[in-house]
């Protein structure tokens, strides 16, 4: 029998390898600027927010609670456009 961590057969663990493996990350010999390397840190913790939302509203029976992360993840997902946005409009300045 071989053992494997749990949950690895989840779909929602492979779409998070697949979402990680797209990332864009800049080589580790390119300097990145101070100001590009904190929207690269914020944009990593709000997927990694959103990644644990979308996992509880998977699991959730709770219509209360379900109702919450609902309204959590439509924020997460509102600051990432959020930044993208002005990532965007920073880059083509």
């Amino acid at each position: 029998m071989v053992n494997m961590a749990r949950g690895w057969e989840s779909k929602s663990v492979e779409s998070q390898i697949e979402a990680a493996e797209t990332q864009v990350r800049p080589p580790f010999d390119e300097q990145v600027p101070p100001q590009q390397l904190e929207l690269l840190r914020r944009r990593e913790t709000l997927n990694l927010s959103r990644t644990r939302v979308l996992r509880e509203l998977e699991t959730s029976k709770n219509p209360r609670y379900r109702n919450m992360m609902q309204k959590a993840l439509a924020d997460l997902n509102s600051e990432l456009g959020r930044l993208e946005h002005g990532a965007v409009r920073a880059a083509t300045a």
